[in-house]
């Protein structure tokens, strides 16, 4: 049997969404800036989509700027303000120590090379940023406010609606990282306060290589990518236009099935998570829980073994899964995010991360609870961390 439980990295592209690109690879190529006839399709195609995921946000359709992924609509709400507000003295940026790394590296280069004032939000144990956080750490040289929308390893929801308040009463631009949220929530960026706000299609059943920031109308961050008059002259680059009209159809679809997927989700969530905590002892479970934890989204520690170890194991019976962002997979060192809720190194580096989708069925996850307590508990026979710590419990 073969599952996949890794949506958090990517989705596979919908049948539906791939039927509707296909014209604009090699039917309707083409480049939408040119001024014949012929490039009005391909014109046309990217403003329904722009309309498309503006309806899904309730923002309206020139607010919404495609991009070639998150990552860029991160730096570019990151870089964009930052430099603009330097020019009036403000140089200051309040993010979170679990960003995912588009902001936190972004924000790493911008106070090395731009001398940019970056303070990191400590989140509680269930990774939750506190809004009197936000509002303690807010001075006259705040430019930006970026605070993720939910977390990409541990699911946990933030309270985006009420920093988004607070940051429209003092008067300081709000961005929130929705890369993972967009997929699973309803989001209103007019109702939750939000100024600006990154997407990407391959996280929701669209295609990889396409991303989108709303921007609030009337903020004018500075261009990241320079050289042509694309996207109302905000982002050059030729557009990618089957991409574009990909992403505008994942983002209908997703709309139109939202409420269905997020309870089918959340019942699948909550059986895997009974179940490990079930039948593996001293199993402990990353992040908030209920609805405040993305619908589709599993994170646990086990004591005494490596994640990337239980990962070798689950692969060898056709289980894909995670040990956190794929963007890290290669790295060996403990996660971020999982340090940051005040777990031990031991406990980080022994975290498994199951991301659900709409192709997972009841019979993969019993699938998963068949293999997973014999995988753990192979492994801790094997480990000395096992025996120290059942000997620190009085167990052994």
């Amino acid at each position: 049997m073969f599952v996949y439980m890794d949506h958090t990295a990517t989705t596979p592209t919908s049948p539906e969404v791939l039927k509707v690109m296909m014209p604009y690879f090699s039917e309707n190529f083409g480049n939408p800036s040119s001024v014949y006839s012929f490039s009005r399709k391909s014109r046309a195609a990217i403003e329904k989509a722009r309309t498309q995921v503006a309806n899904a946000l309730n923002a309206e359709p020139s607010e919404i700027f495609f991009t070639g992924s998150g990552t860029e609509a991160d730096n570019w709400a990151l870089k964009g303000t930052l430099e603009k507000a330097k020019l009036n003295g403000k140089n200051h940026l309040i993010t979170t120590q679990i960003e995912h790394h588009a902001i936190l590296h972004t924000a790493e280069y911008l106070k090395k090379f731009e001398g940019v004032e970056v303070t990191y939000l400590p989140v509680n144990s269930e990774g939750f940023v506190k809004v009197e956080d936000v509002e303690a750490a807010i001075t006259d040289k705040t430019a930006l406010v970026s605070v993720m929308f939910a977390n990409n390893e541990v699911g946990t929801i933030e309270p985006v609606k009420e920093i988004g308040a607070l940051c429209r009463a003092k008067k300081i631009p709000f961005h929130t990282d929705a890369v993972q949220a967009a997929a699973h929530l309803d989001i209103d960026v007019k109702e939750m306060n939000i100024d600006m706000l990154s997407m990407s299609a391959h996280k929701m059943y669209g295609p990889k290589g396409v991303g989108a920031l709303y921007l609030r109308k009337g903020l004018r961050p500075e261009n990241f990518v320079h050289g042509g008059a694309q996207e109302k002259g905000r982002r050059a680059s030729t557009e990618n236009i089957a991409g574009i009209v990909g992403f505008g159809e994942a983002m209908e679809i997703l709309k139109s099935r939202l409420k269905n997927d997020f309870a089918i989700n959340s019942a699948r969530r909550d059986k895997l998570i009974s179940g490990i905590l079930e039948k593996i002892p001293h199993s402990k479970l990353n992040g908030a829980t209920g609805d405040k934890r993305l619908p589709n989204n599993i994170n646990f520690s086990f004591i005494g073994v490596e994640g990337e170890t239980l990962l070798l194991d689950l692969d060898t019976k056709g289980i894909s899964a995670s040990t956190g962002s794929a963007c890290s997979s290669e790295s060996l060192d403990p996660s971020h995010v999982l340090l940051a809720l005040g777990l031990k190194h031991e406990q980080a580096h022994g975290s498994l991360r199951f991301t659900i989708g709409r192709l997972t069925t009841d019979e993969q996850i019993d699938y998963v609870l068949e293999v997973l307590p014999e995988i753990v508990a192979r492994r801790r026979a094997m480990s000395p961390l096992w025996e120290d710590y059942l000997k620190s419990k009085g167990e052994l």
